[in-house]
């Protein structure tokens, strides 16, 4: 049995962050999937085979996956439910296995397109939900990326998703953390060396004060309380 769900992103290039892996998957056995080709191109976008699937191989190799992308000519068909049951149709035409990734691509030629997939039931145990919010995500800023080829704009999103999907997103928060942490203990020693400072200077003031103040203005009593207080600071 497949597992068949579908998606639809419109480029819209508003969303720059990118969906988090929350959990560890485990890559899928070589025994699972019968390598084949890599993609269809009816909408004839592609013209260097290699740049395409370098990335789509580096998916593969990450997850155990083998992706394949199914392009279909622009503005062909637009409904998601249709590129999926194509997606559903497809999937056993082309492959003898479950364990494929089939992604049905059609863009409408006004800079937004659509998506239709099927997940090989072995391989669903990798593509899972969140793993296709990744691939979306990264497909949809790598569509919006004007600087970059068609065949970059797949070879990207597969080649990062198959990165980040066999990892753990780490959380900043420790970072933050511990950069507060450090923001925190130098504000404290800048206090306490600002009122350290600020101490010495009103004790050496007081000083200057007193050296300036004539002897007959002070009461025996006194003068030889200060005598005391300078006689202990030099023996100290």
């Amino acid at each position: 049995m497949l597992a068949v769900v579908f998606f639809a992103v419109m480029g819209s290039g508003s969303g720059s962050g990118i969906q988090s892996s929350t959990y560890e998957r485990e890559r899928l056995p070589a025994s699972a999937v019968t390598e084949t080709g890599y993609y269809t191109d009816e909408g004839g976008w592609f013209s260097n085979r290699s740049q395409l699937e370098s990335g789509m191989r580096q998916f593969y190799q990450e997850t155990g996956v083998q992706p394949y992308l199914y392009l279909l000519p622009n503005g062909s068909v637009t409904s998601t439910t249709e590129l999926t049951a194509m997606a559903e149709e497809l999937y056993p035409q082309l492959f003898t296995d479950e364990g494929h990734f089939l992604l049905v691509f059609c863009d409408n030629g006004a800079g937004s397109y659509n998506c239709g997939y099927t997940v090989g039931s072995q391989a669903k145990t990798v593509m899972d939900d969140e793993a296709i919010a990744i691939l979306a995500d990264y497909l949809d800023r790598y569509y919006n990326d004007y600087s970059i080829s068609e065949e970059e704009i797949f070879s990207k999103a597969f080649a990062d998703t198959g990165e980040r999907i066999m990892t753990v997103t780490k959380s900043p928060l420790p970072v933050i953390a511990v950069c507060v942490a450090v923001v925190v203990v130098a504000v404290l020693i800048f206090i306490t060396l600002k009122k350290r400072r600020e101490q010495r200077e009103r004790e050496q003031k007081r000083a200057e004060e007193i050296l300036k103040t004539p002897l007959e203005k002070f009461g025996d009593q006194e003068i030889e309380d200060l005598a005391d207080k300078y006689e202990n600071q030099d023996l100290s």
